[in-house]
């Protein structure tokens, strides 16, 4: 491994980094002081070996035999928040609810961003989104390390936004994202986001041990909060029309209160986990002719035994 001024850690276990708190270890962990020693790391790192960046592990199941390469995680050098005008900029370390409330006190609206898990770098790369507003919709520009080590800025065009996706290249590790969003007031920002954890709170299992939404809405869009919103092709209709709601894996479990929130109810693996997923998949395709799309990230090796 080149030489390097953050932490670098083999054979990492990664199970206590994700929301999940499933997965076997990286063959390294890297944790890089500030950007220019992740450039100079990945500039240095040999080409064949593979690079992936992980947040905080909110929206990820690792694979019980762990992760081949290097695993990079960024720390507090890259979680700093500023505010100038109606422009936010934040680190991708920063968590997406830190940056809505941020953003609120200076009567900036990204409001959207409060019930999001994660850090700014997984929502940006997955163009996260919720009650009708994307990360695309108030995106300005991003700062990434590419794989050979160059800093570049990145706008929306380079990305290709799309429902869950962009076109980020593999192994390309973002480290800051700026937002502009509407202005707002600061007092009425806060109670819009008190309103929306409620709701959360209400229809969501946020208290157990799960990693979000389990599988993309085949309509194509996040829930939009609203009366009128409709359910037809929401992925969680579908899992409980095919019978799926509650349904167990070892410690793995289809949510009671939410249908398409994948748990670890307690001494779950990887394996049960992505195993009761893929079985529900065959179900809703079974019951609806419809292939549910993982919303969930599955990385590594299943363990040898599996």
């Amino acid at each position: 491994m080149p030489a390097a001024r953050g932490t670098l850690t083999p054979d990492r276990p990664l199970a206590d980094l994700t929301w999940l708190r499933v997965g076997g270890p990286a063959d390294w962990l890297f944790q890089p002081a500030d950007a220019e020693d992740l450039a100079a790391f990945l500039a240095a790192l040999p080409a064949d070996v593979p690079v992936f960046p992980m947040g905080v592990g909110s929206n990820l199941i690792v694979r019980d035999g762990g992760i081949r390469g290097v695993v990079i995680r960024l720390g507090r050098a890259f979680n700093g928040i500023s505010v100038e005008g109606c422009r936010v900029t934040a680190g991708a370390a920063a968590l997406d609810a830190h940056v809505a409330r941020r953003a609120a006190e200076a009567g900036v609206d990204l409001t959207f961003l409060r019930t999001i898990p994660g850090a700014v770098g997984g929502a940006v790369r997955m163009n996260a989104g919720c009650y009708g507003r994307y990360v695309a919709d108030v995106f300005v520009s991003a700062r990434a390390v590419t794989r050979d080590g160059r800093i570049v800025t990145l706008g929306a065009a380079d990305l290709g936004f799309r429902y869950r996706q962009t076109d980020l290249p593999e192994g390309w590790v973002l480290i800051e994202a700026t937002f502009e969003g509407p202005q707002g007031d600061p007092a009425a920002l806060e109670a819009a986001m008190a309103d929306q954890i409620a709701k959360r709170d209400a229809s969501q299992p946020t208290k157990e041990r799960s990693a979000g939404s389990t599988f993309r809405n085949p309509a194509g869009f996040s829930s939009t909060g609203r009366a009128d919103d409709s359910h037809e092709l929401k992925a969680w209709t579908l899992i409980d029309a095919a019978g799926m709601r509650g349904a167990r894996r070892g410690g793995a479990q289809m949510s009671e209160k939410h249908s398409n929130f994948l748990l670890n109810a307690g001494g779950a693996s990887a394996a049960d986990l992505e195993g009761l997923g893929e079985e529900v998949r065959k179900r809703v395709f079974q019951n609806a002719g419809i292939q549910l799309e993982w919303e969930i990230m599955r990385v590594g090796e299943p363990a040898p035994d599996n």
